[in-house]
């Protein structure tokens, strides 16, 4: 009866997963040994008038050794991509404090000006920026006619007598297009999520992905001279 030990190996190491919870670095190393007993014990007792085919023992020590490189690899993509990952971080964490340009759908008001733009592809004769509020009612801040590309505009909450909050954003343009829409604000913090994702939190948008970033317009100068003041104390 013909026996691959490369299944035997594999189904005798889940087994053993299962009784004693052996750390995943040795699985490995445990299967190989497993495998090496397993082929001695199956030469040892073939049929001599029968022996087996060597090609099989060479079929299966290579499926062992794909197997055991498949997982290196695994495991040398996880740690590349955890060092990728805290390089972001850190790069990240060193433009807190930088004015940022992120695209969004919704804004934060909270008196003060917000500056935003947004992008067009084509003309377009009417523009309007709806901002609709926490109750659903729609407020409109007219942009006028625009031409294709990009767009810079101002909400100024308090000259449209928007309260504090959190507001939805929607451009409607004549053409019928949808440009999404960039709001400029601080990048206040940079954090790692709770499924290991890079959150970053900018004043005026809250708390959004890199990806969402368009624009790293610098440090203010309040910012920069704060900085250097920090730094002649300490």
């Amino acid at each position: 009866m013909e026996t691959n030990l490369f299944t035997n190996a594999a189904s005798a190491g889940a087994a053993n997963t299962g009784a004693n919870a052996a750390p995943a670095a040795n699985t490995m190393s445990d299967s190989k040994e497993m495998f090496t007993k397993l082929l001695v014990a199956q030469i040892q007792n073939q049929d001599p008038l029968e022996p087996s085919d060597p090609s099989q023992f060479v079929q299966q020590l290579t499926q062992l050794s794909q197997t055991e490189a498949m997982q290196n690899l695994a495991s040398l993509t996880s740690n590349n991509a955890s060092v990728l990952q805290s390089m972001q971080v850190l790069a990240m964490g060193g433009q807190v404090g930088s004015e940022v340009m992120a695209q969004t759908d919704t804004v934060k008001l909270d008196g003060n000006k917000v500056n935003g733009a947004i992008t067009l592809s084509g003309n377009s004769s009417k523009t309007t920026l709806v901002l609709t509020d926490g109750a659903g009612q729609d407020h409109e801040l007219a942009l006028g006619p625009l031409a294709a590309g990009n767009a810079p505009f101002s909400i100024d909450p308090t000259a449209m007598g928007l309260p504090a909050g959190s507001y939805k954003m929607k451009v409607v343009t004549s053409s019928g297009e949808l440009p999404p829409v960039d709001i400029a604000g601080r990048l206040n913090s940079v954090r790692l999520g709770s499924n290991g994702s890079i959150v970053l939190s900018i004043a005026n948008v809250g708390e959004v992905a890199p990806s969402n970033v368009t624009a790293f317009n610098g440090k203010s100068s309040n910012a920069v001279a704060a900085a250097g003041a920090a730094n002649t104390t300490l």
